[in-house]
Parts: C-alpha cells; sequence; structure tokens
C-alpha cells in the first residue's frame, strides 16, 4: 500500500490493464471503476475537454480580475456600482420568460449528490431539489463521480439504495421535486482529470458530464421542453456569468436543442456581486430564472472582502442575522432587481435540523424557521430554502398561506420602495458584540466540519444546524480577523484581546471538549487531529487563504494508477 496525500493506493493487476478510454490529450487518474467509465465515455470526456480548451483562459482571466480587486479592496477601496454598465442597471429590458416547469418553486431542499440523499430529497415534497457539487459535498474522486452515477439514476427514474442496516429499499415517488444541480465554483480544480497536461476545470467537469448524460431525458421527464436547471455559486462580477452563458450556448449547440434551454439561478453570496446583479442577469437573460441570497457565504465574503479593514470588524456570527441593515438591504434589493427583470428571487437557507429527544427545543427551533420564512415571504421572495426534509412542511405552510394559488411574486411585489438603497445601505457596519464564546464556537464547529471534509463529508450535523463549507469558511476568516487585529472580546464584560496565545489555548480546549463529545474512538479513527492543526495554520496564517477547501483539497486528491505527488 503506497500513501499519496493523506489518501491511499493499492497496486494491483487489473488497475494496470483495464483504464479509461480518453481523447487525445486527457488524462484520468482517479481510480477506474465500471460504473465510471460509463459516465467517463469518450465522447462525454471529449465535450467537456473542448469546455475547458475554450474557455480556461476566460476563467483564468476572471481569476485575474477577481485578486486585481482583492487588492484594491486590501488597499482601502470599497466595493460599489460600477459607472461604466449604469445603462443596464437603468435600461429596460427583462430575461426570457420563466419555463413553466419552475414557476412554482416555493420551497427548495438542498444536500450533497449521496444516492440516499437524492432519493429522499427528491421525495421530500419541496418544490425543488437542488443537487449540490459545491459547498455540501468533498470534492473526492469517489464522491463525484458516484454523484454523477447518482444523478444519471434519478433524472432516468430508476434510482433506487437499499439500506441495510435498517432493512429498507428506498426509490423515487411518483411526484418528486424539480433537479437543479450546483457545480463547484471556478476557483476549485479537479486534479484527477488533465487536459493538456493542466488540471480541468471542476465546474466544468460537473457541469458537462451531468448535461451530457442528461439533457435529453431530463427535458423529456422534467423541464417539459426545458432544461436541465443548475445553480450557480460564487460569482463575483458580471463577466464571469458571461462565461456561464457562453458554456450554456455551446452546450445547447452540441444537443441541438433551443437557445434558452438550460436556465441557470445565480448565487449573490459575494459583497462584490450584489453591486453586480443586473449586469449578472443582463449576461444571463436568455438562460436566468433569478438569483438566491446565498447568506452564510455572504457573511463569509463580507469578511475576506473587508479583511484589511480594521473598522469593519463583524460581531459574533451568531447575531448576524437577516435584520442587520446591510443584511436586509442586501435581500431587498435583490428582490426589487428580480421582480423588475422578471425572475424568481429566492430566500435564503434554514440550516436547522430537527432535535429528537427534546420536543422543546424541537419547537422552539421550528419557530425561529416559521418568523423567518414569514418575514422572507412578506418582503417578497419567491421561495426559500430548507436542509432537511423535515422542515418543508412547516416552510410551505408559510409560502402557501401568504401566497395563496399564486405560485411565485415576480408580477405582484415590485419592492419600488428599496430602488433607491444606496451602497452605503449595503456596507453598513453590522453591530453587535464579540465573546469568548463567539471564538470558541467558531474553533469547535470549523475544526469538526473539517475533520468530516478530510473523511468525505461535505454536509455536516454540528449542534443542531446542517453545516457546509459556508460555516467554516466564517469561522476561519472571522478568526484570522479578530487574531490579526487583537480585537477586544467585549462582549464578556472581561475585555479580554485575541492573542496567539489566547487562540492556541482555545483549540486545546475545544479538542478536547470534542473528543468528549464525540467520543475517544471516533475521535482517534477520524480526522481531528489533522483537521485541527490545518484550521490552526489558516486561522494565524500572515495572509488570508481565499478558501479553506482550496488548500484541504489537496489531501484528498489520489491518484491511480500513477504514483507521484497529488500536490497542484
Amino acid at each position: 500500500m503506497i500513501t499519496v496525500g493523506l489518501g491511499t493506493y493499492t497496486p494491483g493487476w487489473k488497475q494496470n490493464v483495464v483504464g479509461y478510454d480518453v481523447p487525445e490529450g486527457v488524462e484520468i487518474r482517479g481510480r477506474y471503476d465500471g460504473e465510471f467509465a460509463k459516465i467517463l465515455t469518450k465522447e462525454a470526456v471529449q465535450f467537456v475537454a473542448e469546455l475547458q480548451r475554450e474557455f480556461r483562459n476566460r476563467i483564468r482571466y476572471a481569476l485575474e480580475c477577481r485578486k486585481e480587486a482583492k487588492r484594491r479592496y486590501n488597499e482601502g477601496a470599497l466595493p460599489g456600482f460600477d459607472p461604466a454598465t449604469r445603462y443596464i442597471r437603468e435600461g429596460h429590458w427583462v430575461c426570457a420568460a420563466v419555463p413553466p416547469a419552475v414557476a412554482d418553486r416555493k420551497v427548495e431542499i438542498t444536500g450533497p449528490v449521496e444516492r440516499k440523499m437524492v432519493i429522499n430529497a427528491l421525495n421530500s415534497g419541496a418544490k425543488v431539489f437542488m443537487a449540490d457539487f459545491e459547498d455540501a459535498l468533498s470534492p473526492s474522486w469517489e464522491n463525484l463521480m458516484r454523484g454523477q452515477v447518482n444523478l444519471r439514476d434519478a433524472v432516468n427514474g430508476s434510482i433506487s439504495f437499499q439500506d441495510k442496516a435498517r432493512n429498507r429499499v428506498y426509490k423515487l415517488n411518483d411526484q418528486t421535486a424539480k433537479l437543479f444541480v450546483r457545480p463547484r465554483g471556478w476557483h476549485l480544480p479537479e486534479a484527477h482529470i488533465l487536459v493538456d497536461g493542466e488540471p480541468l476545470t471542476g465546474c466544468l467537469m460537473d457541469f458537462g458530464l451531468y448535461f451530457f448524460h442528461n439533457y435529453e431525458s431530463f427535458r423529456r421527464t422534467q423541464g417539459a421542453g426545458f432544461g436541465p436547471f443548475f445553480y450557480l455559486p460564487k460569482m463575483e462580477h458580471s463577466r464571469e456569468a458571461k462565461i456561464w452563458n457562453c458554456i450554456f450556448e455551446k452546450a445547447e449547440k452540441m444537443a441541438g436543442i433551443e437557445r434558452g434551454s438550460i436556465r441557470a439561478t445565480v448565487l449573490i453570496e459575494t459583497l462584490p456581486a450584489v453591486f453586480q446583479m443586473d449586469e449578472i442577469l443582463y449576461e444571463l437573460r436568455d438562460h436566468s430564472v433569478g438569483l438566491n441570497c446565498g447568506r452564510w457565504d455572504y457573511i463569509f465574503s463580507y469578511v475576506k472582502t473587508f479583511q484589511a479593514h480594521p473598522d469593519r470588524l463583524l460581531p459574533d456570527r451568531v447575531l448576524i442575522g437577516m435584520t442587520q441593515h446591510f443584511m436586509k438591504s442586501y435581500s431587498d434589493r435583490l428582490i426589487w432587481t428580480c421582480h423588475r427583470r422578471g425572475v424568481h428571487a429566492m430566500g435564503g437557507m434554514a440550516a436547522q435540523i430537527p432535535i429528537k429527544d427534546d420536543p422543546a427545543a424541537n419547537e422552539a427551533a421550528l419557530d425561529l424557521v416559521k418568523k423567518d420564512k414569514l418575514r422572507e415571504v412578506r418582503a417578497g421572495h419567491d421561495g426559500t430554502w430548507a436542509a432537511h426534509p423535515g422542515l418543508i412542511p412547516a416552510c410551505l405552510e408559510v409560502f402557501n398561506t401568504n401566497m395563496g394559488n399564486s405560485p411565485n411574486q415576480i408580477q405582484t411585489v415590485k419592492r419600488e420602495d428599496t430602488a433607491n438603497l444606496t451602497e452605503e445601505d449595503l456596507l453598513q457596519r453590522p453591530q453587535g458584540v464579540r465573546t469568548m464564546e463567539g471564538l470558541r464556537l467558531n474553533t469547535r464547529v470549523g475544526i469538526q466540519y473539517l475533520a468530516a471534509w478530510l473523511t468525505g463529508s461535505g454536509s455536516v450535523p454540528l449542534y443542531n444546524l446542517m453545516e457546509d463549507a459556508a460555516t467554516a469558511e466564517i469561522s476561519r476568516v472571522q478568526n484570522w480577523q479578530w487574531l490579526r487585529y487583537g480585537v477586544e472580546l467585549d462582549g464578556d464584560g472581561l475585555g479580554v484581546r485575541v492573542s496567539r496565545e489566547l487562540f492556541f489555548r482555545v483549540v486545546e480546549e475545544e479538542m478536547a471538549r470534542i473528543e468528549r463529545e464525540v467520543g475517544k474512538e471516533k475521535f482517534k479513527k477520524g480526522m481531528y487531529k489533522e483537521a485541527g492543526k490545518m484550521f490552526t495554520r489558516q486561522c494565524t496564517a500572515p495572509t488570508l487563504d481565499d478558501f479553506l477547501t482550496l488548500d484541504a483539497y489537496n489531501n484528498i486528491v489520489v491518484h491511480h494508477p500513477k504514483i507521484g505527488s497529488s500536490r497542484l
């Protein structure tokens, strides 16, 4: 057995004989599997390679532009509306009409592309299931490829799962949610597939393989002549939306389907993107079905954008709700923008999960969810997100009660009262205190999430919430910023300042608490120690890394059959 990164490779005769049939210039270094080979056909890989060759330079340029913007923010500049695109913001234009199949999106459930999850989510009673290759998935070769197999089986209706522990077989109901797929962000590579010697762009693999194998069946069974449908993450500028639009057009042309068949909702989950909402919709106007408030990543992005601005430090993350002025302004402007352009304005995630052993706590959590959803529907949102099937009935009830028989509020709630929201409204400093418990919670959640991610889970239940990479990112960047500026923990009445010594002590104490909570056996078998070291290194680094998962990714890359460094 040979160790590669933190993964392993076991040499074997079969491994050296059997391989994927790939087109010229492509090398697949992921483990060979007969099921995976049905996804990685020569034709499908050729399509993905063509996307990579056509768009890699534009993607590289977009990522360079992000670096340049970061440099400006770090030198004191603030994000804002672009004077050069004022004509788009003030112009009278609308996006293509919403496909009837997705007019009603009152409640959407999200989760990783795991087989049982896919079945349960499609059967959940939600209007839409967003199957996630991004923040809710640890992007190991096995997870990504099994995810493609699972989605193919879901679209063609053959998916089933046998849970031997429960002696139960899961299958699709006759009535299922509409399927949207979220590929990874531009920044994540796919180190197991090389095109012309370079790692493939992760999102092109996720989009390309799924589209190639499923567009025909999806349009017939789910999209009523439209589709497939997607969610697009982590966008910072409309130039990135333009690349996606060109990718969609190329895919439609390859498939011989009408222009505008593919539809996508863009997550507004970065601070720079809130100033580009009109422009993003404009670039995708033939392919858009709205925008979504990705509120956890948005908080992460606020800290990241203002990492060099000590006057914009956030309070404890539990205090950053949608009633904070900058968050409310973001939601209100998104609703106004979307409805003005004729598309859905989707609300944010309810991350709560049922608390089975405490009815009173469960009722209190459900009450919080209902209040949050009531705020969203009254503000004008057309739908919302939930992380657990147990929340679907409560969320649906709130939206149905307030919307009646209408599938959405696009034509009825225009929110003209928010048209004059300013840059200052969208950037207003959040109110609240910073506490030792905030520092401890960040550390505890960040380490436990990372430990799960390193062992293959990207969607992790922690303290009655379903956490994905966004929460770990908030924890990491907030700790980093508090450490960098030695902030005073002013909410405890103790006046303690955050220092490296204090942080190392907190890490040590929280590791001991994690071990008590999960048990010695699980702690020993899990990757908690590795996660603790990695999280500590990230929080104390002189320069803030853009993404936690980019650094951690090297630890889950396993190359077959070639042995060598897994480092990118």
